[in-house]
């Protein structure tokens, strides 16, 4: 079965224009409706106190309405901000939402995370949020991210881990063998990833959050104004029935604790820093890194 660089099946990545299609829809209500975006957001931002950093050009990428390109603006007064976002109706709201005195410092940016319309080194720091799991290939994110970093520039970012949604997962199963809920790469892959696109010093860890609701009404409108719904490729494209509907129902109810529901949401937060390029090798000539030749000696005796 083919895969791509996360290692997730053609069927088991999202469709990348139905999440589009889905914050687009969802763009006017957004801040309004979104249940746990706002925390996480607040979470991440928070981290930079512990940095010590002055950009001039920042990268918010995944931006929605905004609210951290504004933020990042007010933190770090002198730096130019890129609020870039896949879904020019979130874009739309950020550009309306934009307070006036910053209107010359952030600059919005409609594009694919894979592919960032920005030159090699351009920018200071680069924030990613919650968007690494609704692209097709979160480890293909990372490569770009790595392009326009600067050698000594930050990247930061939050996603969910492979825990979340678990309960919800768990009462799928018990009704069919259908993909109904995304997936998520684990911490170690994603610290991987950023070796692999040749940032240093990755840092990760991850805490994990239960929500609870009354109903599964409330539920279900919490996830859906996220986007956090199924957007998988080979998800099923027929109605739900109300038959399935029920056992889904009961395998959820099966679940209730203190007269809730619970939804897990397991958040990894990571950052590593720019590095600069490797010279390029001449060829014919082979490159060896010295810590693996040191792994490699041998003592021989005398």
């Amino acid at each position: 079965m083919e895969t791509n660089a996360s290692g997730l099946p053609q069927h088991l990545r999202p469709d990348i224009r139905r999440v589009r299609r889905g914050f687009d829809r969802r763009a006017a209500s957004f801040e309004q409706q979104a249940f746990i975006e706002p925390a996480l957001r607040q979470r991440l931002l928070e981290r930079l106190a512990l940095i010590t950093l002055t950009p001039e050009r920042i990268l918010d990428l995944g931006c929605g309405t905004g609210q951290a390109a504004f933020a990042l603006a007010g933190k770090y007064r002198r730096a130019q901000v890129f609020a870039a976002d896949l879904s020019p109706a979130m874009l739309a709201q950020c550009a309306r939402r934009r307070p006036w005195r910053l209107r010359r410092r952030v600059h919005a940016l409609c594009c694919d995370a894979g592919a960032l319309p920005l030159r090699r080194g351009r920018v200071d720091l680069g924030l990613c949020k919650l968007m690494l799991h609704l692209h097709p290939d979160p480890a293909a994110v990372v490569a770009p991210c790595r392009r326009v970093l600067r050698p000594g520039g930050l990247l930061l970012f939050n996603t969910f881990g492979p825990d979340t949604l678990r309960e919800l997962r768990s009462a799928w199963r018990q009704v069919d063998t259908h993909a109904h809920v995304n997936l998520f790469m684990d911490m170690h892959d994603l610290g991987d990833a950023l070796q692999r696109a040749g940032l240093g010093a990755p840092v990760m860890d991850v805490e994990t959050l239960t929500v609870t609701h009354e109903q599964p009404e409330a539920m279900w409108r919490d996830l859906r104004a996220t986007c956090a719904g199924n957007t998988l490729e080979g998800r099923p494209r027929g109605l739900t029935g109300r038959a399935r509907h029920t056992r889904l129902l009961a395998a959820l109810e099966a679940q209730r604790r203190e007269a809730r529901l619970p939804t897990t949401l397991e958040v990894v937060y990571g950052h590593a820093w720019g590095q600069p390029e490797p010279p390029a090798s001449r060829p014919g000539e082979v490159r060896i890194p010295l810590s693996s030749l040191r792994r490699g000696a041998r003592s021989t005796p005398d």
